[in-house]
């Protein structure tokens, strides 16, 4: 995958999509299925940059149903339709979990491992910028093929001791999209997972960017 450094300051998420496609940004296919009892694959793209001040991300989804309930950052976003980007950067002994919903509710924190891991708060996860196609408001289930979009600007700043490394592309990562709730489950990923059950919390897996 390649992450590309953008010469943009203050960049928001409404634009990234704009600025991405007129820079070359290319996508990279999340298409990994890691376990057969979850063959359910949906179309799923992701392009990343850094810019001056913020990592910016965008996902392109097409799955055959949304779910879409949680407002709340830091509520329960992995069981509505999510995408999801883990990175641990070079030095840390710990990663960085960013999960969004497809109407941009947001969910961010640090650790080692699955458990004892350190939310971020409302006020900084408030410092986000972001867009969906979707808007921001709950759908409910959308029980129909539905094609959105999500973009994020998260500034280097949430990333505390680690973020002049986030800020050079000094890390591992690896990209998700799930819906533990969805009528039809899944768990891609875009590096392979090697393990017998679906868990996205393995660095163990992160892969490193181009």
């Amino acid at each position: 995958m390649e992450i590309r450094r953008l010469s943009a300051a203050f960049v928001a998420a409404s634009v990234i999509r704009d600025l991405f496609d007129r820079e070359g940004i290319p996508f990279t296919p999340v298409n990994q299925i890691n376990w057969p009892a979850y063959p359910y694959l949906p179309e799923v793209a992701v392009r990343m940059a850094l810019g001056n001040d913020a990592l910016l991300i965008h996902y392109r989804v097409n799955e055959q149903a949304v779910l879409a309930r949680y407002v709340m950052d830091g509520d329960r976003v992995w069981t509505d339709s999510c995408v999801e980007t883990f990175i641990r950067p070079n030095s840390a002994e710990g990663y960085y979990n960013i999960e969004c919903t497809c109407i941009g509710t947001l969910l961010i924190g640090y650790g080692e491992g699955r458990e004892g891991r350190e939310p971020l708060s409302t006020g900084q996860l408030g410092a986000v910028d972001r867009w969906s196609s979707l808007g921001r408001k709950p759908l409910g289930l959308v029980n129909s093929p539905t094609s959105w979009e999500l973009t994020l600007a998260i500034p280097y700043t949430l990333f505390g001791e680690h973020a002049h490394q986030v800020s050079s592309g000094e890390f591992r990562l690896n990209v998700y999209k799930c819906g533990d709730d969805l009528p039809t489950p899944h768990f891609v990923s875009l590096f392979p997972i090697n393990v017998p059950n679906p868990d996205f919390h393995r660095p163990d897996f992160f892969g490193k960017p181009e």
